[in-house]
């Protein structure tokens, strides 16, 4: 839901040429849960895929739902851990340091990442943790739709400058 919703609003920002791929822990081939796919009808036909090495290695940006998500991701590719946050995180650290126009992503990102130590994604955190709403109802897939909606908006403004331009390398 999160890869498909923050591709959304790259586009709705006029933002193409960017891949958004989505990976997880569980084995690969397994379809979304039915109450996802009612809630979120673009998952229907949607296969889980599982992380891999390459993947953490060659994305720009690793973003996980959970800091388990993001410790299994480091510990695959442990070099990647300044580029490799949850949801949350970026968008709590973006939003205290926002990026200027003429800032380039990984510059930015290197300052975003600047005070982040391993140890802090111990454990699970709400702070950092989107709750997983299955088994939870309708209820909670629709608030995990919207907190999902509003952090990957969030991020794709900040990952679009206000002139208009993505600015990927430095």
């Amino acid at each position: 839901m999160a890869g498909a919703l923050l591709e959304a609003w790259l586009l709705a920002r006029g933002i193409g040429g960017v891949q958004v791929s989505s990976a997880g822990l569980l084995a690969p081939g397994f379809p979304a849960e039915p109450e996802a796919c009612a809630a979120f009808p673009g998952l229907a036909g949607h296969r889980s895929r599982q992380l891999s090495t390459e993947d953490v290695d060659w994305a720009d940006l690793v973003i996980g739902m959970t800091r388990e998500h993001v410790r299994e991701a480091v510990v695959r590719a442990p070099a990647t851990f300044p580029k490799t946050f949850t949801l949350k995180e970026i968008v709590r650290r973006g939003q205290a340091m926002p990026r200027s126009p003429s800032e380039a992503i990984p510059q930015w990102m290197r300052r975003v990442a600047a005070d982040r130590v391993p140890p802090d994604l111990l454990g699970d955190h709400p702070d950092d943790d989107v709750a997983d709403p299955t088994g939870l109802g309708a209820a909670a897939w629709a608030r995990t739709i919207e907190e999902l909606d509003r952090l990957t908006a969030s991020l794709a403004g900040m990952l679009w400058d206000p002139e208009g331009r993505m600015t990927l390398y430095s």
